[in-house]
């Protein structure tokens, strides 16, 4: 009956999520910007704003709270969150000067599994991407098998950074 019990206690208790930080904002901006300094260029969306960048690229922004640093080299710096599995990802967005893909970091993985995602050849996949081009899991980037999730939020993720930048950086 006891080991019964403990059976049923271990089912019962909710699964451990693996939350790991691999970067702070300051340590993935002199990732990726080395030697640069950055002036805060945050921004509430619009509702306007909000369905510009729905329309785009075919996701909604978590939150109408866009961080955004622009890089004295002229780069735009972004962090964003997606969510994985059941748990959000916290990853940045280097631009560069031109608005194309500069690199992407992995900040906070929060998921059990499919921290593949931070593997820098499958990272390297978004540079150069600008908005309007095709970004599709599958297509334009490979998918990560044990990852599938984290691989297709985070394409998601940077596919709609990237018209989000069109849509309100650019312009501002």
């Amino acid at each position: 009956m006891k080991r019964y019990t403990l059976l049923l206690a271990a089912l019962a208790a909710p699964s451990a999520v693996h939350a790991t930080t691999y970067l702070t904002v300051e340590q993935a901006r002199s990732a990726m910007f080395p030697g640069e300094t950055f002036d805060p260029a945050f921004h509430s969306l619009t509702p306007q704003q909000i369905a510009e960048i729905r329309r785009a690229s075919g996701e909604s922004p978590l939150s109408k709270e866009l961080k955004a640093w622009r890089a004295s080299g002229g780069g735009w710096f972004i962090v964003d969150q997606v969510v994985g599995k059941h748990e959000t990802i916290t990853y940045a967005l280097a631009l560069d000067a031109s608005g194309a893909v500069k690199s992407v970091e992995i900040m906070d993985y929060r998921e059990s599994y499919g921290s593949q995602v931070r593997d820098p050849r499958w990272r390297a996949q978004f540079t150069g991407k600008r908005a309007g081009q095709s970004l599709q899991l599958g297509k334009d980037v490979k998918n990560i098998s044990g990852a599938t999730l984290s691989s297709k939020h985070v394409t998601d993720g940077v596919r709609r950074l990237l018209a989000t930048y069109a849509i309100v950086l650019a312009r501002s």
